[in-house]
């Protein structure tokens, strides 16, 4: 069975790519929202075993949405991205509950993968 994926970010056009890529490399992508109130919503009821969360939604604080899905036991991984470099988010990200960060222009790195876990869902 594929590793399911959750993407929450407020560009339209950067969850189109998202969804392609993940969904190329053997990841089921279960729902692509805009904001974070929609992903809290979608991971409660699809219960992805993984979140890729931006950090700058219309709606709240990435870091601190982070904690919410971590807390709420929602999905097991939360990968946060975002344009910015993530050292502008200093301990912010380790905080967050989040396995780690990953630039939107990096998507296509093999540290995705290793932050998501492999496609298959084995360990």
């Amino acid at each position: 069975m594929a590793r399911t994926v959750l993407i929450v970010d407020d560009s339209a056009p950067f969850r189109a790519t998202a969804r392609t890529l993940l969904q190329a490399r053997g990841y089921e992508v279960v729902a692509a929202v805009p904001d974070a109130a929609s992903g809290l919503e979608a991971a409660h009821k699809l219960r992805p075993d993984a979140v890729l969360l931006d950090i700058n939604l219309p709606d709240g604080d990435g870091l601190q949405i982070a904690r919410r899905f971590a807390v709420g036991g929602y999905a097991p991984v939360i990968v946060l991205v975002s344009t910015m470099d993530g050292a502008a988010f200093g301990d912010g990200i380790a905080a967050s509950g989040a396995r780690g960060f990953i630039a939107k222009a990096s998507l296509r790195s093999p540290l995705l993968i290793e932050l998501l876990g492999p496609p298959s869902g084995a360990p």
